[in-house]
């Protein structure tokens, strides 16, 4: 009896000790965070990718424009922030570039105050008159070899006041997509036409990148003017201008092409303002 006692006590403790085992379902989602964690390598990709919210690894091909546009920048305060300084505004690939203002020990952002925007009295952003001769700038610098010493922050540059700006129209056609604020992709015009035709400087400026490495644009030609203005020519065929080059109103810097292959032949054609989109059809001439 002694022995069966003890056997039976050995029994329940043994029961009560044992952990439970359960069909556990996952929870939803839970799976999926863990897969969609970031790693070590994924954070380097978005860093190289564009993707950081803070930096930019520079990639082959880009410019200071390029990459100022890609993030809805200022180039000025983007060459601020970095200590680049112009008119070449040179940047490498592999370099890193903040697309934030830096921060004091504080926690506080540095401010870089953005050159003035406001015309000087007498200055008209109207169609008519023909700018003066744009002075000789050199050539913007893709890529080199060595790192830029930046031992001090590079002032913005200053927007020259007095400067007449007399816009005309980049090709012929009918406008078929407008300007707004509030949609994303439609921050500038889209014009209608035929394959090939001529696309023009709408003001005169210096092309700051020409290429197709921005998505959503096709080729692209970016021409820096005065007063901080920054014109984009989307969609292009062909490209007839390279960065540095020099241009007068009206000059030919591409034939149209398609935004889609097979698509109707069109023009996208944006104005930045200290990295703002910007309506650009107050700018133009009535037709």
């Amino acid at each position: 009896m002694l022995l069966l006692s003890m056997l039976f006590n050995m029994t329940a403790c043994s029961s009560r000790g044992s952990a439970p085992v359960y069909n556990r379902t996952p929870v939803p989602g839970s799976a999926d965070r863990a897969a969609s964690s970031p790693s070590r390598q994924d954070r380097v990709q978005a860093v190289k990718g564009g993707g950081s919210r803070t930096y930019y690894l520079v990639q082959a091909g880009d410019t200071l424009f390029s990459i100022a546009w890609r993030h809805h920048l200022s180039y000025q305060l983007l060459s601020a922030w970095n200590g680049i300084k112009g008119p070449d505004y040179a940047i490498y690939p592999g370099q890193r570039l903040r697309l934030k203002p830096p921060v004091t020990r504080q926690g506080r952002e540095v401010r870089y105050p953005l050159p003035a925007q406001q015309t000087s009295p007498g200055t008209k952003l109207t169609p008519g008159s023909r700018p003066p001769p744009a002075k000789p700038a050199t050539m913007a610098a893709k890529t080199q070899t060595k790192p830029l010493k930046r031992a001090t922050a590079a002032k913005p540059e200053v927007v020259k006041k007095g400067v007449k700006l007399s816009w005309s129209w980049p090709t012929k056609g009918r406008v078929v997509q407008t300007f707004s604020k509030s949609d994303q992709n439609r921050k500038g015009i889209r014009i209608q036409g035929n394959i090939g035709q001529p696309i023009k400087a709408a003001e005169a400026g210096r092309v700051v990148y020409a290429g197709g490495g921005l998505v959503g644009y096709g080729n692209l030609v970016i021409i820096k003017h005065e007063q901080g203005f920054l014109s984009a020519y989307g969609y292009n065929r062909k490209l007839l201008v390279k960065e540095g080059d020099k241009l007068a109103k009206g000059d030919i810097v591409a034939h149209m092409g398609t935004a889609n292959s097979g698509g109707q032949p069109m023009l996208h054609f944006e104005v930045r303002r200290q990295g703002k989109p910007i309506n650009p059809l107050p700018l133009l001439p009535r037709r």
